[in-house]
This record gives C-alpha cells, sequence and structure tokens, in this order.
C-alpha cells in the first residue's frame, strides 16, 4: 500500500516481561504473530514453556522462553546478554511486568510501596537501561514499550502506590525519549483501562469498586487483552516511528471525562 505503512515485525527480535499469563501472555502472542521472534521472561519457568508451545502449536510463532525474577535488577545485564546469545540483539522492548496491592493511602506499609515501586519502576528503568545501552553502542534503532496506566493520568481508590509507581514511568519514560530520540530509540508507554485478567478479577471482588469501574468507562465494558497488545503493536513498529515519549490511552474514554 503507497500511503499506510506496514505494521508487520518480521525478522525483528522482542523481549517481553511478565508475559506468562494475562496481559504479557497476549502481547508476546501478538508481537510473534506479527512475525517477530519473541524472548519472554517471567518468574515461573514451567509456565512461560507453555506459553511458547502454544506459538508454535497454534500459529508457529516464535517464543524463547527466560525464566528471571525482574525484581532483582542485579541480572538485567547477564538475562540481556543471554538473551542477544540465543535470540540476537533486542530489537523491541516490552516492560509488562507489574502488579498491584491494593491498599488505602493510610494503610500503605514501607514494605508494599517498596514492592510496588521495586516491580513497576524501578526495574523498568534499569531493564530499558541495559537494553538501550546496547542499542546505543551498535548505534540500532529500537523501540522501547512500557505498560503504563490510566492510572498514571489519573488517581483511583486503593492505588497510591500504583499510582506513584505510574506516574512516575510515564515521566521517566518521556526522559528518555528525548535523550535517545535522535539515535532512532522510541520509548513510548500504553495506558490500558481495567483489563479482563487474572488480576482485574482479586479487584473485581470488592463489588464497590467493581461498580466505580463500570460506572466510570464511557463505554460500558471493560478492555480486553488484544486491545492493549494492539496498541503495542503498533507502537512497535514502522507505522510509528514518528511517535516518541507519548501515553498511549486504551481506556474506554475513561480520561477524556
Amino acid at each position: 500500500m503507497r500511503y499506510i505503512p506496514g505494521f508487520r515485525l518480521d525478522n525483528k527480535i522482542a523481549l517481553v516481561t511478565g508475559a506468562s499469563k494475562g496481559l504479557g501472555e497476549t502481547i508476546a502472542h501478538a508481537l510473534a504473530e506479527s512475525g517477530a521472534t519473541v524472548a519472554i521472561v517471567a518468574r515461573d519457568g514451567e509456565l512461560l514453556s507453555q506459553v511458547a508451545r502454544t506459538a508454535e502449536q497454534e500459529y508457529g510463532g516464535k517464543m524463547i522462553p527466560f525464566q528471571a525474577d525482574l525484581i532483582d535488577i542485579q541480572q538485567f545485564d547477564a538475562l540481556v546478554t543471554q538473551v542477544e546469545q540465543q535470540v540476537g540483539p533486542i530489537d523491541i522492548l516490552v516492560n509488562n511486568a507489574g502488579t498491584n496491592i491494593q491498599q488505602l493511602a493510610v494503610d500503605v506499609d514501607e514494605e508494599t510501596w517498596d514492592y510496588l515501586l521495586d516491580l513497576n519502576l524501578k526495574s523498568v528503568f534499569f531493564l530499558s537501561q541495559a537494553v538501550a545501552k546496547r542499542m546505543l553502542n551498535a548505534q540500532r534503532p529500537g523501540r522501547i514499550i512500557n505498560i503504563a496506566s490510566q492510572i498514571g493520568e489519573v488517581g483511583f481508590y486503593k492505588r497510591s502506590a500504583y499510582a506513584a509507581s505510574k506516574g512516575g514511568l510515564v515521566h521517566m519514560s518521556k526522559v528518555m525519549a528525548l535523550e535517545w530520540a535522535e539515535q532512532g530509540i522510541r520509548v513510548n508507554c500504553v495506558g490500558p483501562t481495567f483489563v479482563e485478567t487474572p488480576l482485574l478479577r482479586k479487584t473485581f471482588q470488592d463489588p464497590d469498586i467493581a461498580s466505580e469501574v463500570m460506572r466510570r468507562i464511557p463505554i460500558k465494558r471493560l478492555g480486553m487483552p488484544s486491545e492493549v497488545a494492539t496498541a503495542v503493536v503498533y507502537l512497535a513498529s514502522i507505522g510509528a516511528d514518528l511517535v516518541t515519549g507519548h501515553h498511549l490511552l486504551v481506556d474506554g474514554g475513561w480520561t477524556a471525562q
């Protein structure tokens, strides 16, 4: 097509964290179906292997599992080296691993605060740094896509530490985008609303939260993992070459209010 750039990712190598289930698993499949070879990372090696087998059996997708605990930032250099040795130089990094622990602000303890900030923000920074260093040293362009949240833009109950981590992630990504733009590294965030995942099912055990969430989404339904994955594929593709430092909200209109 003359005017619409392709969104295929053939011959690209992607690294996706938190890819053993939920949103990360769907993102990994979307990238693989788009032609990328995908290194998938999570703590549960058995689940990762199942995800890789599913990709191979269902559509011939190429996924290679790497077991790692992303809280331990000291292993990141070795992890990236291992991926590059076994798969090849990383073109696309998707920092998806993250979580929330629901607590009112008056109840947040230091252990919970540290855990959420370490996983949702600190680990993203240092893994992005490890990958970007290799891109810069090789003078190779690339994509870094961070899974943030609409809570990086607006507040919501029982999410003070989570909001701090996701708001920090959005602004950290803008700085990275500015610093690495001329070298061809695009850094963006995707900000989902509440999405149908195992983590959401735990959240919706609180009927008040469930009711308030549905009230606030103008299109009156939850997001689907595939809808977030589609945004990731776009940002990973040549079609988004002019897009950097952006927080792409996939939120059903929540933040338009």
